[in-house]
């Protein structure tokens, strides 16, 4: 079923369900937690700063902690952390009491999510942090609490109201301690001078990874895979060698190995709508195209996909620098790779 076939959405019909009231509840908690999130901007202050330097100099891990929904988001901060230039890794506080704890060193910071600050987990690998001397940084919604006060820099991540009508359900809580989490990350990244390839190097198999980091010589047809004839083959030879190898060209290479020209699909379709052509002798030189566009094997793979899309061409030849052909690939290569 496409697109243009999709049925229309069914109205309301559950007797307990209103349309208007299912409006409101949605927007009210977005404007709930938008507040929240507003309300962070005047703690952006000296502890925030203090913190940022901490996980700066950090010389081990950013080690992230928290029970619950707090254990949620921690992960997440851990990962957006760890895959923007500062290395850190979640640990959970229960596992934590019973052997995890050995995971954290004195040469880490810890990172402490509890919006009450009275977590017990938490609490308890506390004391046995602070005798070896990690630092200790609590991310709370409750400055006087008892993590707040144990721990070397308190973040407020303290909220007004959640968007739970209950006021039960940790929602604009929790939003917050994510948003403060990437506040850090953001701006250690900047501090860091992290750049596209940085990120690229913990990502190579996302999109921007594929993009920074693959190279021709990932992609490209090597040894007997190379469609190539030598410069006094016919063009049926060309032909012949072209349906072997499938790449839709053919190399014309003199006794060197160098490149002379290509012959590709295109030129066989223009060769045959010249009747007076006879594809079994004819040279394949008559017909090639000289001066090929071609590529370095160092070069990235998104590198070959612009050229192509810039000429119109669905093939090219990788050359060294002496311009012996030494490998090729066509736009089928680059989709497989999901460089395009």
């Amino acid at each position: 079923m496409n697109a243009q076939t999709l049925p229309a959405p069914r109205a309301i019909s559950h007797p307990l369900l209103d349309a208007a009231a299912l409006t409101r509840s949605a927007q009210t908690a977005i404007a709930t937690e938008a507040a929240a999130i507003q309300a962070l901007h005047e703690r952006i202050d000296s502890n925030f700063l203090r913190a940022c330097q901490r996980m700066f100099e950090c010389a081990g891990r950013v080690v992230v902690s928290g029970m619950g929904k707090s254990g949620h988001v921690a992960r997440k901060i851990a990962a957006t952390l760890a895959s923007t230039g500062t290395p850190a890794f979640f640990v959970h506080p229960g596992e934590a009491s019973h052997g995890d704890l050995g995971m954290i060193t004195q040469k880490d910071v810890v990172l402490a999510l509890s919006y009450s600050g009275e977590t017990d987990e938490l609490l308890m690998i506390v004391p046995p942090i602070k005798r070896q001397g990690t630092a200790l940084i609590a991310m709370t919604g409750h400055p006087d609490s008892s993590l707040a006060r144990l721990a070397d820099i308190h973040l407020d991540v303290s909220v007004s109201a959640e968007a739970c009508p209950l006021g039960l359900a940790p929602t604009s809580s929790t939003t917050a301690a994510l948003v403060m989490g990437d506040a850090l990350a953001v701006a250690l990244l900047e501090a860091r001078g992290f750049t596209n390839e940085d990120f690229a190097r913990s990502h190579p198999a996302g999109s921007l990874g594929r993009q920074l980091l693959l190279k021709i010589s990932d992609v490209m047809h090597t040894g007997t895979q190379i469609p190539s004839v030598s410069i006094d083959s016919s063009m049926s030879e060309a032909l012949m060698e072209m349906t072997r190898k499938g790449l839709g060209m053919t190399a014309i290479v003199d006794a060197q190995g160098r490149l002379a020209g290509v012959f590709t699909d295109g030129d066989l379709r223009r060769a045959v709508d010249d009747g007076d052509i006879d594809l079994r002798s004819t040279p394949v030189t008559q017909l090639m195209t000289a001066h090929p566009k071609t590529i370095g094997a160092d070069r990235l793979a998104v590198e070959a996909a612009q050229l192509m899309e810039a000429h119109k061409i669905h093939g090219l030849l990788v050359v060294d620098a002496g311009q012996r052909v030494v490998g090729a690939l066509n736009i089928h290569d680059l989709l497989r790779a999901r460089v395009v």
